[in-house]
């Protein structure tokens, strides 16, 4: 009752808290140390320093697309599709400006490449950075993603705890013999969501994660696909735990029945 009663002072306050601290009940925030929030730093960085280069490849288009100019190329951005952006139709402010954005496109993925050099040189003797990287869809960028918004895995007593962290597990309300379940709590870090539902969309239906999504989807539909890559997400954090703590991803291969 101590976030609900009326009266509130500094001297009750402090009480309150006291008897919390005693009986093991005060909630403790964890400080990760330097060396992990440097790599929080950069892997959060990259994160903005891409969301500003995908919005300037989508400028590009949007620009092409004033002008009345069909692209031919399935990338705009790669040599086809520069050498056809240096021949394109674009007269006075349109060429300007897409030859501005195509500069600030190349500057960003230099900084891009910096950024993930540097993350990958204070990752590079870290054994859970290596570990994660096992696990189907979890490359360099994701693996260093996790690895610096988990920071000490030993601080959660098992993956369950893991994922509540990571808001990807359901609301839960109860009332007597009433259990309502709403949509996952979306707590945490939102970077780690994206970097776990990254790793979903990459890992093959043959990967355990796959297995359970096309469960799912077999099972309830084409409209629980949401659904099936939130439980496939829990899945991986699962292998992410287990590999960050042993230094090895259990439960890869299929089980079979003797």
């Amino acid at each position: 009752m101590f976030s609900y009663r009326r009266v509130k002072t500094d001297e009750r306050d402090a009480a309150d808290l006291a008897d919390l601290l005693r009986m093991g009940r005060l909630a403790e925030a964890w400080i990760a140390p330097q060396d992990v929030r440097e790599v929080r730093e950069l892997v959060r960085y990259r994160h903005r320093l891409l969301g500003a280069r995908t919005s300037a490849k989508a400028q590009v288009h949007a620009v092409l697309g004033k002008a009345g100019i069909q692209v031919p190329v399935n990338n705009l951005f790669g040599r086809a599709g520069a050498e056809w952006l240096a021949r394109a139709g674009l007269h006075g402010t349109y060429r300007l400006r897409v030859d501005s954005l195509l500069r600030l496109i190349a500057f960003l993925s230099a900084e891009i490449a910096a950024v993930e050099k540097q993350t990958t040189g204070l990752l590079a003797d870290d054994p859970g950075y290596r570990a994660v990287q096992a696990i189907p869809g979890i490359g360099p960028v994701l693996a260093a993603v996790m690895v610096a918004e988990f920071g000490d895995v030993h601080r959660f007593a098992s993956p369950a705890k893991l994922c509540s962290w990571a808001g990807l597990t359901p609301r839960h309300r109860a009332s007597d013999t009433k259990v309502h379940r709403g949509s996952i709590t979306k707590q945490g870090s939102k970077l780690l969501r994206w970097a776990c539902v990254e790793a979903i969309q990459r890992s093959g239906a043959d990967t355990p994660m796959g297995r359970l999504r096309n469960r799912i989807v077999d099972r309830r539909g084409v409209q629980a696909r949401s659904t099936a890559k939130t439980a496939a997400a829990r899945k991986l954090l699962t292998l992410v735990y287990y590999a960050l703590r042993d230094g090895e991803v259990r439960c890869l291969a299929e089980r079979t029945r003797a």
